[in-house]
């Protein structure tokens, strides 16, 4: 059953809370544990950047197209995405594409040239793509005041990026289908999301 209890929210917030205080884990298999047994949690699904009603800050800023600039050692990214697809190019040595990424225009313009790096290695990636992710966000929600505070706010929350068409970042369902809310039923890894659950409890623990 969904409800809008969460501040500033314009998503989907699935209540169920009997989690013991804790926080709900960042890992798929430790989650679908948790279904199994029966545990019951909250979920926040998300996907895209576009504000919703009155704008201001909810569940859009936590895509990483939301322009939402970050310094990393000096470096001035203008997105997540940006940090995310430099980060790829730099792996692999890819200094060129590195600085293409810095200067493009918008999001997407960064994601397509991160599918052009060169040397690129998919087990290479596997590896360290959530890091990645992890570290960007972390750059991203605690250097600006109004996003850290909301994403710290949806503590309790399993962050779901219900994207239908990606399958790795997001579960490869909608934000509406009723199956966004049983992790043993996604169709992705919901790697954006778990990533975006780490550097909250990071943030967390040095806000403590």
């Amino acid at each position: 059953m969904a409800s809008h209890d969460h501040p500033d929210h314009d998503g989907q917030d699935h209540d169920g809370q009997d989690h013991d205080g804790q926080d709900p884990p960042a890992d798929l298999a430790e989650l679908c544990r948790w279904e199994r047994a029966g545990r019951r949690l909250k979920y926040l699904c998300f996907w895209g950047h576009r504000p919703g009603r009155g704008g201001g800050v909810g569940p859009w800023v936590l895509s990483q197209w939301w322009p939402a600039p970050f310094t990393v050692d000096g470096v001035r990214y203008a997105t997540a995405e940006h940090f995310m697809m430099a980060a790829k190019a730099r792996l692999f040595g890819d200094e060129e594409t590195a600085a293409l990424v810095l200067a493009a225009p918008h999001p997407g313009a960064a994601k397509d040239l991160g599918r052009r790096v060169a040397d690129f290695d998919e087990e290479v990636w596997r590896a360290h793509r959530l890091e990645i992710v992890i570290r960007g966000s972390l750059a991203k929600f605690g250097q600006d005041t109004a996003l850290s505070s909301y994403l710290l706010g949806t503590r309790g929350h399993v962050l779901v990026e219900a994207s239908p068409l990606d399958r790795v970042w997001g579960i490869g369902r909608a934000v509406d289908d009723p199956l966004a809310t049983s992790p043993s039923r996604w169709r992705g890894e919901n790697l954006l999301g778990f990533a975006l659950m780490r550097a909250r409890s990071a943030l967390a623990e040095g806000a403590g």
